[in-house]
């Protein structure tokens, strides 16, 4: 608890936190239906969209979040019409995207000087870079992110367990499909500044794999998704606040080491069924 007291007296670590909560959650809760989907690395592909932009408009002298979130937008959208309406499909659309967007970004940053310390932090994230507006705009946008989801959960159930029976029935699944990837798109450019463009689609897939293993409807398991994300996020934060590691690498440490455990725990189960029939 003094810990927990001493870290929270720090402006910057209260901004950090207030932010990776937010986006834990957001991202936790998406991350279900882009899982169940099979667009699991979507958060990889526009991570180093962002990371592109984000140089960019560095080296520009403009706002990096201004000018990213608009870009991670549009491809967030691009990526699902061009794996959807061509012979690109799925995973390979995302390494597409991921790797021209990753390769654009290194180009501009091996012409432009004085980048390092900006490059470091769109890479591995940063909670020094959380500045009051940043950190008000992102709590802002995360709570419509998260009244969005839960306003069209139906919707979204539909559209990810049975796209083509949740068509036949009047379901306008391509705008539901739409606001699930634009929602995506701002969670990714949310949590970028403190998880960094390498780790972001982390937060995306380890709490839904998580929940996987401990609940079978798709409620309980968007239920507990949250709430491994938060807890996993905040454990993380304390540990890299007290070890001194990096926040992004911290946070994703622990949601493997909650995902492995319970792994290991759900295949001893299996083994214990199984032995006893």
């Amino acid at each position: 608890m003094s810990v927990i007291l001493d870290m929270m007296s720090f402006t910057f670590m209260v901004r950090a936190v207030t932010v990776g909560l937010m986006v834990s959650l957001c991202a936790s809760l998406l991350g279900v239906s882009l899982v169940l989907k099979r667009y699991a690395m979507i958060g990889t592909g526009l991570g180093n969209v962002g990371f592109a932009a984000l140089v960019s408009a560095t080296a520009l002298g403009f706002d990096g979040l201004a000018v990213s979130m608009p870009i991670v937008l549009v491809a967030a959208i691009a990526l699902l019409r061009l794996s959807e309406n061509s012979k690109i499909k799925g995973d390979s659309a995302v390494a597409l995207i991921s790797a021209g967007s990753l390769a654009v970004g290194v180009v501009i940053v091996s012409e432009t000087t004085g980048l390092t310390t900006h490059v470091c932090n769109a890479m591995f994230g940063s909670i020094l870079v959380m500045t009051r507006a940043d950190t008000q705009l992102s709590v802002i946008l995360s709570i419509v992110v998260t009244l969005l989801f839960i306003l069209f959960y139906k919707q979204l159930f539909a559209v990810t367990y049975d796209e083509t029976f949740a068509k036949a029935t009047g379901t306008k699944t391509e705008v539901y499909k739409t606001l699930l990837a634009l929602l995506t798109g701002v969670t990714v450019v949310l949590g970028m500044r403190m998880m960094g463009a390498l780790l972001i689609a982390s937060l995306i897939i380890f709490p839904p794999l998580t929940a996987m293993r401990l609940c079978k409807s798709f409620l309980s398991v968007v239920v507990t998704s949250g709430v491994v994300a938060v807890i996993c996020f905040f454990i993380g934060i304390v540990l890299s606040f007290q070890l001194g590691m990096p926040p992004g690498a911290s946070v994703v440490s622990v949601n493997l080491a909650v995902f492995l455990l319970f792994g290991g725990l759900s295949m001893i189960k299996r083994i214990g069924i199984g032995g006893k029939v």
